[in-house]
């Protein structure tokens, strides 16, 4: 048995659009069903107090079908028209299936601003703190239907990290259509499981896949590793394996891959600072600066930024370059872009001196700094 499994109260189970739905779209209600029995089993036991917030992808391979699409479309316009059909459906079939065993369900959609934007952030755990307190299932996807880069770039894999992180969880589970992370292809013979990863050394030499078998979904296993690994560095194991195998998961038998923690909780801020925020525009740092963010403990200065490109206000994340363009570290800037090239490469004394007492301040403070690269 594994007692990072076994002792998690608090558990996000993430799971993806081929565990759900046909090769052809359309949601498959027994498999639905049979995802279901083993949640509501788990949060039946009310002796061990667990609760439960679902990441569900399916929303656009729901929404094929009913629309008359026998594949995942290209475009944006029919991807957000599948997602908008689909995510009803998806949210009703959870909430007729947990009715089963007089539970409800809660639909939570979020967007990269959701996890990025701090009075957001705020708000969303709050909901979600409060559907848990009340005993209800959250469900929680990404908005397809306005989140344009979740559509194109993302999937729920980086999402249900991020939400496992704001609901201070102390389990993140994967469920796709493959029983765990392999050397290899899994398809290909000789080829074994590892079954467990304490760090990134474990991971070297080993050839990630990158797409899934069923073609419902955008994610693969890269996207599941690395959603693993934002987990783990803040504190919270994981366990990647296939649907079927859920309920073995959750009671903690071996199966599938463990991520073991590699790091503690950070602050909230630190975390979707560096994994869910979009940089607005870029500081370009000289090399003294460099050293002082990257090495050091010190503030962003004016006097140390050579130059800056985007179009930001303040409290907007940035991305801290050094002088090769290599994105350092990210930040909120205190400053809006228009103002910064006045203040390029001068101090905050000289500064306050000409342009007033309110110019006497970091351009990025540490503590709302995050170091990408040392």
């Amino acid at each position: 048995m594994r007692p990072e499994v076994t002792g998690a109260r608090r558990i996000v189970v993430k799971v993806g659009s081929s565990s759900l739905t046909t090769a052809g779209g359309g949601l498959d209600a027994d498999r639905v069903d049979a995802l279901v029995d083993v949640l509501a089993r788990i949060l039946g036991d009310t002796a061990a107090g667990k609760e439960i917030v679902l990441v569900s992808s399916g929303a656009i391979a729901a929404g094929l079908a009913p629309l008359g699409l026998d594949r995942r479309p290209k475009d944006l316009a029919r991807q957000q028209a599948a997602a908008s059909v689909g995510q009803g459906l998806l949210v009703a079939r959870y909430t007729a299936s947990f009715a089963r065993y007089g539970r409800r369900v809660g639909q939570v959609l979020l967007t990269t601003d959701d996890t990025s934007r701090r009075a957001h952030y705020r708000n969303a755990r709050r909901t979600l703190d409060q559907l848990l307190a009340m005993g209800a299932v959250p469900v929680v996807n990404e908005n397809d239907t306005v989140a344009t880069d979740e559509i194109r770039f993302g999937d729920n894999d980086r999402l249900a990290a991020l939400v496992a992180h704001l609901v201070r969880a102390d389990l993140l589970v994967l469920l796709s259509d493959v029983d765990g992370l392999y050397d290899g292809d899994p398809s290909t013979p000789g080829t074994s499981r590892i079954a467990e990863v304490t760090g990134p050394a474990d991971l070297e030499g080993v050839s990630i896949g990158s797409a899934g078998k069923a073609g419902v979904g955008t994610g693969g296993m890269v996207t599941k590793v690395e959603a693993a690994r934002i987990a783990a560095a803040a504190g919270i194991p994981v366990v990647l394996t296939s649907a079927s195998r859920a309920a073995d998961a959750l009671l903690g038998r071996p199966t599938g891959t463990l991520f073991h923690r590699t790091g503690r909780r950070s602050a909230d801020r630190l975390l979707w600072l560096a994994h869910a925020s979009t940089p607005r525009g870029a500081l370009t740092l000289d090399d003294g600066a460099v050293r002082a963010v990257v090495q050091g403990t010190g503030s962003l200065l004016p006097a140390g930024i050579a130059a800056v490109e985007g179009e930001f206000s303040a409290g907007d994340p940035v991305e801290l370059r050094d002088g090769a363009g290599r994105a350092v570290a990210r930040g909120l800037v205190a400053y809006d872009a228009g103002e910064i090239p006045q203040l390029l490469g001068r101090s905050t004394r000289d500064l306050a001196r000409e342009l007033g007492p309110e110019y006497e301040r970091e351009v990025v403070h540490r503590d709302d700094l995050v170091v990408l690269h040392s």
